[in-house]
């Protein structure tokens, strides 16, 4: 039991999970989840620890499968027009967990809120190709140019500006779910407090405890409540990967997502290859460079430091738990995509790219005598901090000195957004499987996603051009040029791409491994101990 647990507030849990004797036995799914969630406001949320309680509490227009495919969600279904510039959709019959009905009125609220100024969305721009959406998010257009419009009570519009061929998958992104208007407007930013809020997913805020855990509660007005197999989910914060790992050998936990992947084998060995769940995963790790830096703007400090990296090392002994080698943007596997881009010298022998590493420190200036020192920021987990050791390691072989500091993921990641940092180790997950969830990272109209600030004419146009392509081999076509001069240029510099690692345990019904690694709790259950 991690130390910062006190005795109250074990107790105060005790309170939240115990069923009442009157009611039966309560079905209660306890996860262990790395990170704090800094709010549950989809519009406001960041990371994939908070999407995962979010994603229980609202559902989009679509949302996603027991297998990570796209589902109708709060719409039922939709047409497309001939030229794929026009989305309609239509709502199926449910409720807010307050009993009023989900009208297409809301969602096209929600989506005005999302894309506001004001509001500040980390992920408003991926929905610029919504018709009028970047105009009103710049301020340069209102936000009734916004092209989502209500056409009946349970009849939705959506004008795109250009097609988006994964644009259903889209819609599965946390950022647009729908907000309970009546709530924000009664209750302003304390709208998501358990007393106030308002959701139409399956799951609904029972009590959240700073830095200890939030607990939902199943939700009456679901749709399709009948069908959901839980009565609580407890997500547990747990940034500490080794403690969640003992929580779950104590049986504490149910399932932990993430824990350290150099004890895959050792896990295995103890708790059973059915409990241990490592698989393909859509998720590329990824060194962010800071292009603002003078010296991070010399081409041949980046290539220099891409080449020293020993990826195979790092993927295979010091995680070890299926991770593959990143030496390109996008992970094999990707939907709507050939063969990813490579580096030219994937195939070079590590002395060798070594040797050139030098090579081009000295001539950028930095020669054994006048070291390049930097710093390397990384978020507190034992697997980062790994790769972060790793990483000085290798770069001191060729002449860098590197400093390293860890943050909490939340602090890290907010300083990653601001600028704050000269390199630093980031992990970018796919919430739907296409190329330009990866190639979307160094686009210059990102914006605070683009960590570095990395901004290339090229590269630029090429995107927007694959954006705009409706023939889906010449999108990917253009796609595959950008990311390979995004890999020439070293816009950042990959590490490796991810498998996922679950414990889960063999009570847990329901759970299938997929390529985008979401497990919603509608879809599971709990037999009995």
């Amino acid at each position: 039991m991690p130390r910062a647990w006190t005795v109250p507030l074990l107790a105060v849990l005790a309170l939240v999970v115990l069923p009442s004797a009157a009611a039966g036995p309560l079905r209660v799914l306890h996860v262990a989840n790395p990170g704090k969630p800094a709010s549950l406001d989809p519009h406001v949320i960041t990371g994939v620890w908070e999407n995962r309680i979010v994603g229980d509490m609202f559902m989009g227009l679509t949302t996603e499968g027991p297998d990570g495919s796209v589902q109708p969600g709060a719409a039922e279904s939709w047409t497309v027009s001939p030229d794929g510039l026009a989305y309609e959709f239509a709502l199926r019959e449910h409720n807010w967990s307050d009993g009023t009905p989900v009208t297409a009125a809301d969602f096209v609220y929600s989506f005005r809120r999302m894309l506001a100024p004001e509001t500040a969305c980390p992920y408003a721009d991926f929905f610029f190709a919504i018709r009028g959406a970047r105009a009103y998010t710049t301020g340069k257009g209102p936000a009734e140019a916004v092209a989502v419009e209500a056409i009946g009570e349970r009849k939705l519009r959506i004008r795109l500006a250009r097609p988006v061929a994964y644009f259903p998958g889209l819609l599965m992104h946390f950022a647009a779910m729908p907000v309970p208007r009546q709530a924000v407007e009664a209750y302003g930013r304390a709208w998501t407090a358990p007393e106030n809020v308002v959701v139409n997913g399956a799951f609904i805020l029972d009590e959240r405890v700073a830095n200890a855990f939030v607990a939902l509660r199943r939700n009456p007005h679901f749709y399709d409540a009948a069908a959901v197999g839980l009565d609580r989910v407890i997500y547990h914060v747990q940034e500490d990967r080794d403690a969640a790992v003992q929580r779950y050998r104590a049986g504490e936990m149910d399932v932990v997502r993430d824990f350290p992947s150099g004890k895959a084998r050792w896990l295995r060995e103890r708790l059973g290859p059915e409990v241990v769940r490592t698989e393909p995963y859509l998720g590329l790790t990824f060194i962010a460079v800071n292009h603002r830096r003078p010296e991070l703007q010399d081409r041949r400090v980046r290539a220099a430091l891409a080449l020293a990296l020993d990826r195979e090392v790092i993927a295979t002994r010091v995680l070890g738990s299926g991770e593959q080698p990143a030496r390109s943007l996008v992970p094999a596997g990707t939907a709507n995509y050939t063969t990813p881009a490579r580096y030219p010298w994937a195939g070079w022998s590590l002395d060798r790219r070594q040797a050139r590493a030098r090579e081009l420190l000295a001539a950028a200036g930095y020669p054994p005598a006048r070291p390049l020192r930097l710093e390397l920021r990384y978020r507190a987990s034992q697997n980062d901090e790994r790769v972060a050791v790793a990483a000085q390691s290798m770069w001191k072989a060729v002449g860098v000195e590197l400093k390293l500091l860890s943050t909490e993921t939340a602090v890290h990641y907010a300083r990653l957004q601001s600028g704050a940092f000269d390199l630093g180790l980031a992990s970018w997950l796919a919430i739907y499987s296409d190329p330009q969830t990866f190639t979307l990272l160094l686009q210059s109209a990102t914006g605070a996603n683009n960590f570095g600030a990395y901004r290339d004419d090229e590269y630029d146009r090429l995107t927007r051009a694959a954006a705009a392509a409706t023939d889906l081999d010449q999108r990917a076509a253009l796609l595959r040029r950008a990311e390979a001069r995004a890999l020439k240029e070293h816009g950042l510099i990959p590490v490796y791409h991810h498998a996922s690692r679950n414990l889960v345990a063999a009570r847990v019904t329901g759970w299938r491994d997929n390529l985008l690694d979401v497990h919603r709790s509608r879809y599971l259950g709990l037999e009995s101990r």
